[in-house]
This record gives C-alpha cells, sequence and structure tokens, in this order.
C-alpha cells in the first residue's frame, strides 16, 4: 500500500508476504549495501523476524532510499520495535532519515495499537533519536561490535509532556 508523497518520496508499507521479489531484493542489498560493506560488520543480517514484520520502504525515481521494519510485540521485546533503519548513502543529510522515523513511528503506534516502541540504537545515533521522543535506556552494550544501547519511545510520555510544555508555554506567554 502507497501511504504518502513527500519530498519526491513515496512511501510503501508491507508485511513480508506482500513483497515483491524486487522490493525484497532491494531491502536485502540497502541493508547489505550500508550495515555489511560500509560498517564493516559481517553480520547474519537475515533473520525470521522479517519473517513477521511489517517493512517500510521509501523510493525516490524507483531507487530505495530508506528502509525499516516494523516488529510486533513479543517478537524482539515485549514492546513493538522498529529495526534495521537505514537510508542510502547518497541520500543523507536531506532529513530523509528524520521523515523514516517518524512515519515509522506513526505505523507502529497504529499497526499495533501501541503505546511504546523499542529500539536498539547505535549509540552515535542517540541524538537522532532522541530527537524523535525515543529516551536511553539502561547500559551501552556491542551488539556485532558496535556499541549500541535500548532506547524507548513512549506516546503517553510524549502526550503527557507535550501537554505539561504547551501549559507551561501559555503561562509564560499570557
Amino acid at each position: 500500500m502507497v501511504i504518502k508523497k513527500r519530498f519526491m518520496t513515496t512511501w510503501k508499507i508491507k508485511c513480508f508476504d506482500e513483497l515483491k521479489n524486487q522490493e525484497l531484493y532491494d531491502i536485502l542489498k540497502l541493508r547489505s549495501m550500508v550495515f555489511v560493506v560500509e560498517q564493516n560488520c559481517i553480520y547474519q543480517d537475515i533473520d525470521d523476524k522479517d519473517l513477521k514484520s511489517w517493512h517500510l520502504l521509501g523510493y525516490q525515481h524507483n531507487e530505495l532510499v530508506a528502509y525499516l521494519r516494523i516488529i510486533p510485540q513479543g517478537i524482539s521485546y515485549p514492546e513493538a520495535s522498529i529495526g534495521r533503519v537505514v537510508t542510502h548513502p547518497d541520500y543523507r543529510k536531506k532529513g530523509l532519515g528524520i521523515e523514516l522515523m517518524k512515519t515509522g513511528i506513526e505505523k507502529t503506534l497504529n499497526q499495533f495499537n501501541a503505546d511504546k516502541i523499542k529500539i536498539s540504537a547505535q549509540c552515535y545515533l542517540i541524538k537522532f533519536y532522541s530527537d524523535l521522543g525515543f529516551l536511553a535506556q539502561g547500559e551501552e552494550y556491542l551488539e556485532d561490535d558496535i556499541p549500541h544501547i535500548h532506547m524507548i519511545y513512549s506516546n503517553r510520555l510524549f502526550q503527557f509532556l507535550f501537554k505539561i510544555f504547551s501549559s507551561m508555554a501559555c503561562f509564560y506567554f499570557d
């Protein structure tokens, strides 16, 4: 299903069984390009989680430029999860990663009626995810020799904080 066009990006979200051969090839090619080759990390990328996940694909000019997978509750964590977040190297620093994650958060909350999303974030991206409303949880750990940390997005916490800051802004500006 095509869900929206923004900044010339066509976003599609599909469960595994709906993916066409070319889409699956595009996903695996992009993930390998970044996670294996660019990050020089040999690891088992293809896992059974893909079979149970929803896949968010961002295309520009018929090229996959952004991707993430949405994992239902109870597979990776008790909470719903977002993983394999990747932007094509030629399309970085243009806000595409932010749009990818915002769309992914929205779809995760709606698709699974979730109020929390848990991710395993590479530590150098803590600020990126924090700016989207994720909070670091626990200690750093190594995953495939890359420092990671768990982070949680809480829709209820986000709404609560928004109400507090909104009321404070009204108080100071009235």
